[in-house]
């Protein structure tokens, strides 16, 4: 380590006498060049024959040559430091700045009677030049850069999967700096088009399939994925190459999380479970986004959670008005401020400390930012949790969902995303009765208002606090068995990222009352999932079976019985109606039904829209308590 610091402590003294000195070194560079060209033009026009040369002309001729080239060069910046030696930029001004010189050249020689020097000895002359001024800058350049380059010995040598934009980003700042991490041997890419392609002098040795034999003849140690819209499916693929040519494997951030910035080496990350099992392809569009979201007021409920704090994040790239965050968890509400505007004191305007169960503070809320667009996150979802406490479900899920729909249709909401769950569809526990009640909800207060009220379904969150993955990782962890509910049990996961960008996707997409389903792709064996990360973590991690919990189905699906989806604008957003439910009969199913709370949301979530009780006001979706 410490010889690697002294190796870049060098290389920046270095860097610093040749950015010092570097200026007048190319200006004399370049005023010799002039002079061979011009002595190489005029001896090769004269057939070679030295005694033919007037040598006084050709050094008076060098000389002015030289002088033109420092003037025109000062003067164009061209000798002023602001371009990188060898880059296109500095060459093109060269370019520029070599015609000039031979322009005056050969009006020189066609004015002096005596013609100094042949006419045609002058523009080969030129061209001479600019071919040795950028010969010498090239090869400047890859001195420099190969001074530069990590240290083989210290650096994890890559196989890098994509000879694309992504690729042409990370070779630079990777074969540019000696303390990379990284130093890239191959490049590896299906398209027959790259085939003898070299990229920062790295070279495309073969497609997918050559993995094993380029890894053999480089001696790669892993192998980069430089494609950020790569899916579950090609990272699968890959990772099975990997393993048989027992190499790790590295990602980048899909595209979902990279914010619009540039790649860099920090980027790199191990593949782990998140990208095998929830990557999608996802295809937004952002100026339909920026379109509702630009310029406006927006508030989020249940900022503090997993995709509370994601769509923040997200629905903050859209040059919105204003962003409010509400939440009643202080510590969370306090990190997403942080995260989001380098402040956690939670006495901004734009954080609202608030439990959606308060009907009077939710309308403060409301009232006080006139929000344009709202995402309800806010809710209670640990099914076991619910099955226990099915009251503490009503409060939030069905009640404090009651109150932001209805303080929102009063305060003229634009736009009104309801973040819904798969358990919703044909549910079978609290949380899928609440959050089917929460959807109905939504469609009946979209016959009420202004704006636009729909809702958004999908499944598991990777990575959100308490999902499965993140249980079996702490399990793993302290050396405990993996608990596996049942050997077939299967579920459909997505990325945080990738189920929020859609849910700002579909706040665009979606009519009045409709549920947007979100294509999961295909659901997961949960015993599957338990494995690799038994694998990730050694020999010794065991699995074992627990056996399905109350309210808990073997497999989950996105769209209910007698629901049909339909895509009408995206391929991973389906359509489905849901039929309204009048805020009276939710509010007198459950306070007659107090000591049955559970068979009292069966009944409200599963029966037909309107046929539960008789409407007191008409079906109208207000008088919240």
């Amino acid at each position: 380590m410490s010889a690697a610091r002294g190796r870049v402590g060098t290389l920046a003294g270095l860097a610093s006498f040749r950015s010092r000195y570097r200026c007048g070194l190319l200006a004399a560079a370049d005023a010799g060049a002039w002079g061979l060209a011009i002595v190489v033009a005029t001896v090769a026009r004269r057939d070679l024959d030295l005694l033919d040369v007037s040598w006084a002309s050709v050094a008076w001729f060098a000389v002015g040559a030289a002088a033109l080239q420092a003037l025109i060069g000062v003067a164009s910046g061209l000798y002023r430091g602001k371009r990188r030696v060898g880059s296109f930029d500095e060459v093109a001004l060269l370019a520029v700045n070599c015609a000039s010189v031979t322009l005056v050249l050969l009006f020189a020689t066609l004015t002096v009677g005596s013609r100094p020097l042949p006419l045609g000895a002058v523009l080969p002359a030129g061209v001479i030049a600019l071919a040795v001024m950028g010969g010498a800058r090239w090869a400047w350049r890859r001195w420099s850069e190969a001074h530069l380059r990590p240290d083989p010995e210290q650096a994890q040598r890559l196989v890098v999967l994509g000879a694309g934009r992504a690729a042409d980003a990370l070779l630079g700042p990777m074969l540019t700096d000696p303390a990379s991490p990284y130093l890239p041997v191959a490049l590896l890419d299906d398209d027959p088009a790259k085939a003898n392609l070299r990229i920062r002098g790295v070279p495309v040795r073969g497609g997918c399939g050559d993995l094993a034999w380029v890894v053999a003849v480089t001696g790669a140690d892993a192998v980069l994925v430089a494609i950020p819209s790569a899916d579950r499916d090609l990272l699968g693929h890959i990772h099975q190459r990997a393993q048989d040519a027992d190499v790790a494997v590295l990602v980048l951030p899909p595209i979902s999380q990279q914010f619009d910035r540039p790649l860099d080496a920090g980027d790199v990350r191990p593949l782990d479970e998140t990208d095998l099992l929830g990557r999608h392809t996802v295809d937004t569009d952002p100026d339909q986004i920026a379109g509702y979201l630009a310029g406006k007021r927006v508030l989020i409920t249940g900022a503090g959670g997993s995709i509370g704090s994601e769509l923040a994040c997200q629905v903050a790239r859209f040059g919105v008005a204003r962003l409010v965050l509400a939440d009643r968890d202080e510590s969370a509400l306090a990190d997403v401020q942080l995260s989001l505007w380098g402040v956690g004191g939670l006495d901004s305007s734009d954080v609202a400390l608030c439990d959606v169960r308060d009907a009077q503070r939710i309308d403060e809320v409301i009232a006080a930012c006139q929000p344009h667009v709202v995402f309800h996150a806010a809710a209670l979802k640990h099914v076991p949790a619910l099955e226990a406490h099915p009251h503490e479900a009503v409060k939030t899920n069905v009640y404090g969902t009651a109150h932001v729909l209805d303080a929102a249709r009063r305060a003229g909401v634009e736009r009104f995303v309801n973040v819904s769950t798969d358990k919703a569809a044909d549910p079978v526990n609290v949380l899928g009765y609440t959050k089917r009640i929460a959807e109905r909800l939504t469609a009946e207060t979209a016959a009420a208002a202004d704006g636009v009220f729909l809702s958004v379904r999908f499944g598991n969150v990777l990575g959100s606090r308490g999902s499965v993955l993140e249980v079996f990782r702490v399990q793993a962890t302290q050396g405990r068995p993996l608990t596996v509910t049942h050997p077939e049990v299967t579920r459909y996961f997505m990325t945080v990222g990738e189920a929020v960008q859609l849910v700002i996707q579909a706040g665009v997409l979606g009519d009045d009352g409709e549920v947007l389903v979100l294509d999961m792709g295909e659901p997961v064996a949960i015993a599957e999932l338990a494995g690799q990360v038994a694998a990730e973590h050694g020999d010794g991690i065991e699995i074992t079976y627990s056996g399905l919990r109350t309210g808990e189905k073997l497999h989950e699906q996105l769209l209910a019985t007698g629901e049909t989806g339909r895509t009408r604008h995206h391929p991973l957003v389906n359509h489905v109606a849901a039929p309204p439910l009048p805020w009276r009969q939710v509010d007198a199913a459950l306070g007659e039904n107090d000591g049955h709370v559970i068979s009292a949301l069966r009944h409200l979530a599963t029966a037909g829209g309107g046929q539960l009780a008789p409407a007191v006001d008409g079906g109208q979706a207000n008088g919240t308590p």
